[in-house]
This record gives structure tokens, C-alpha cells and sequence, in this order.
């Protein structure tokens, strides 16, 4: 299985690689949209990355049937799009920041399949919009919910778009080892507590659609991060509520892929 990885090594270079069993990296170099070639050269990680620097983070809400639900909202005609701001890209292993300075004391997870977009892509259809897909990696859609309903002005971006509000990793898997980006189970653990586990079969608009739509009129450039939206399960649709605070420790997992681990601290 190829599971495509950006690191520091042992003296601190950012490095790409591939992952190996052992838990090092097989250095590859050149372009991971492109030609990617590997070198067969062993590497210590000293440091996980987000596996890509994303030139556009996508995002589509109310993507599950069950989460609709749990949300009390309508089945939508077409997929939901915000957008997630570059200044939320988090590394694996490091924090989830609660903001203080805008205040926010419900901090939601959301665990999400994030589709990453290998070449550029505009009007793509149904039959050939996994064409397109690099592979596939983990993300967590962390959301402010007092500020994406209540202070947001009708719009979400507010209470997505704050600093490490988008951990994503911890590697990106390549297309050719997942057929069926529509089949995977996907959970979210919090504490040691399994809060969120579906299947991303449950989906409104499955991969193949949500390409055509957000490809429509619209360049998709290599590096276009897609998260997909979350099943249910999140802390707002529970019962009492779960928000997150210091000292949690929440990870997304997804089969075939892997685990995204971060624990949650107040804003420096």
C-alpha cells in the first residue's frame, strides 16, 4: 500500500516519503502530483506533517443522512460548499486550539474523508471524476458551533476557519488502493471513547457526485483538499452536548487509511 507522507527528518529537513511497516519513511523525490520517484533511501521521522499543503480546502456540510438528521435539517438538492482558510491546516500529534481571544466554548469534531485532487480538474463528470483523485487521507472538520449558527451572520465560515481547525494525515493513500471511496468505515475516538462510528456509504452525494459539482464552471487545481462531511454522532447532536476542552485527546480514524491524533489545548 502506498501511503505518501511529508515529515522532518532526524536533522530537521522536510522530507516527502513513503511510509514504511517499521514506522520510517522510503525517501521519494520530485513531484507528488507528477512524477514521484523512489530512492530506496531510509529515513527516521522525527516529525509527522499534514501530508499536503492544500491550495484549496473544499468543504461540504450535511453530507450524511443520519447526521442531517441528528441536525434537524433537510435533505439538501445539492451538495453544501464552504471554504476552510489555509491558517487552519494542523499536523497530526499537534493541538487543536480552543479559541479564547474570540471566544468560542463550543468546539465540536468532525470526522471527515478527505479527497485529494492529483491533477487539474474542470467539468468532470460522474464516470470520471476518480481520475482526478490523488488518494485519500483523514481530516477532522473542527467547528465552533456558537459561532458558525448563532454569530456567524447565516454563514459557517466563521466558527470553521480558526487557527488548527482542520488537522488533516496522517498520510495521503493512494487512489489505486481504495476502489470505493464510498465504502470505508469511519470513526471519530475521543478519550478512549468511540463517539462517531458509520460508514461512508451513508453519504448524500458520494465522492464521484461532489467532484462534478464543485469541478463545475470551476478549476480544481492539484492539491484541492475535499473533506466530504461527517456522519453522525458530533458533540452538538448529543445528549447532553459534548464540546471539546484542554486536555481531550480526539482521533479520526477511516479504514484502509489510517489514524489522525491531536489533543485539544486553549489558545496560546
Amino acid at each position: 500500500m502506498m501511503k505518501i507522507i511529508r515529515f522532518l527528518d532526524e536533522v530537521g529537513h522536510e522530507r516527502i516519503g513513503l511510509l514504511q511497516v517499521d514506522g520510517s519513511a522510503e525517501v521519494v523525490v520530485g513531484d507528488v502530483f507528477g512524477d514521484l520517484k523512489r530512492t530506496g533511501e531510509s529515513a527516521t521521522i522525527s516529525k509527522l506533517l499534514a501530508p499536503i499543503v492544500p491550495t484549496a480546502i473544499l468543504a461540504i456540510g450535511l453530507n450524511y443522512r443520519r447526521h442531517a438528521e441528528e441536525s434537524g435539517a433537510k435533505i439538501p438538492e445539492f451538495p453544501i460548499l464552504f471554504i476552510k482558510s489555509p491558517n487552519t491546516l494542523q499536523n497530526p500529534n499537534d493541538p487543536i486550539q480552543i479559541p479564547s481571544h474570540l471566544k468560542s466554548d463550543e468546539v465540536d469534531y468532525e470526522c471527515e474523508l478527505a479527497v485529494v485532487i492529483g491533477k487539474t480538474c474542470k467539468n468532470a463528470t460522474k464516470e470520471n471524476a476518480l481520475d482526478f483523485v490523488l488518494g485519500y487521507t483523514c481530516a477532522n472538520d473542527v467547528s465552533a458551533r456558537d459561532w458558525q449558527i448563532k454569530r456567524g451572520g447565516s454563514q459557517w465560515c466563521r466558527g470553521k476557519c480558526f487557527d488548527t481547525f482542520c488537522p488533516i494525515g496522517p498520510a495521503i493513500v493512494t487512489k489505486d488502493e481504495i476502489l470505493n471511496p464510498n465504502s470505508l468505515g469511519i470513526r471519530t475516538i475521543l478519550n478512549g471513547v468511540e463517539v462517531q462510528s458509520w460508514n461512508t456509504d451513508d453519504m448524500i452525494f458520494g465522492v464521484p457526485e461532489l467532484i462534478e459539482f464543485l469541478s463545475g464552471s470551476t478549476t480544481l487545481f492539484p492539491g484541492t483538499v475535499i473533506i466530504t462531511g461527517t456522519p453522525h454522532g458530533v458533540g452538538m447532536g448529543r445528549k447532553p452536548q459534548v464540546w471539546l476542552k484542554p486536555g481531550d485527546v480526539v482521533s479520526i480514524e477511516i479504514d484502509s487509511i489510517g489514524t489522525l491524533t491531536n489533543p485539544v489545548i486553549d489558545e496560546p
